[in-house]
């Protein structure tokens, strides 16, 4: 393989870019994480809502599961 003008696959060239790639990820995550803080202080009850409705679905989803396990183990002791 020969080193072509423009070819930047050197080892330095692609931690540059991943790491550019994990600061700009970061700075998302830092930007979503005030923006939801921010939505929360500004609509206290939306935020409050939200968090119940998300707490209730996954406590639904979890009795589901543990329904659907427990019949299977029921089935297995019967037969």
């Amino acid at each position: 393989m020969t080193d072509t003008p423009g070819n930047d696959t050197t080892p330095a060239t692609t931690a540059t870019a991943e790491k550019s790639f994990l600061e700009q990820a970061q700075e998302a995550i830092g930007d979503a994480i005030e923006a939801t803080v921010e939505a929360a202080k500004e609509h206290p009850v939306a935020a409050a809502a939200i968090a119940a409705g998300a707490t209730a679905a996954v406590a639904g989803a979890a009795y589901g599961i543990s329904q659907l396990l427990g019949s299977d183990e029921d089935d297995g002791k019967k037969g």
